[in-house]
């Protein structure tokens, strides 16, 4: 089994948003093992009647952050829960720009996301984590970088929608 066959395959699209989306595929994966195994680390520490402070404070850390990266993940793919009754009674030129509308919305909302975000990032690197000691900004940017992420894979399916390409075109492997 090679390292693509692990991952749902990415619609089509230029190297560079498959590389950022593989990217951002893998750290997921990273940031979900590494939280598996402090979990578990300060549940056996428990038996013992001890509790690791950094542990429970870089857990809510990578927790933004494999949040916020996994929304980009399901943007890339086409992927997040949509309620499509309405939409998929139009004719295919409406459903069109009714998709290209919500996605639009979409991006909207990313780029004030990503602004403050980023904003947010800039304002904190003095304030520090409690235990760890870390400047807080660090968790901040989880949500920066994946705002930031999702908004790429957001205005790239918004441009393949205005161009004309359906949905079942864009993403084949989510139907």
């Amino acid at each position: 089994m090679t390292a693509s066959t692990l991952l749902t395959p990415l619609p089509d699209a230029p190297w560079v948003i498959r590389s950022l989306g593989r990217v951002v595929d893998w750290t997921v994966i990273a940031i979900g093992a590494v939280m598996c195994v402090l979990v578990f680390f300060n549940v056996c520490m428990h038996l013992f009647g001890k509790d690791l402070a950094w542990v429970t404070e870089l857990g809510e850390l990578l927790m933004v952050w494999v949040t916020f990266l996994g929304g980009a993940c399901a943007a890339q793919r086409g992927s997040h829960m949509a309620i499509t009754e309405f939409i998929d009674k139009l004719d295919a030129a409406k459903r069109r720009w009714a998709d290209a509308a919500v996605l639009f919305a979409c991006a909207a909302m990313l780029v004030l996301l990503t602004k403050y975000g980023w904003s947010l990032v800039k304002a904190n690197w003095d304030n520090q984590l409690t235990v760890l000691e870390w400047p807080m900004a660090i968790q901040y940017m989880g949500m920066a970088v994946g705002c930031t992420a999702t908004l790429v894979f957001v205005l790239f399916d918004l441009w393949q929608t205005v161009r004309g390409v359906s949905r079942e075109q864009r993403y084949p492997a989510a139907d």
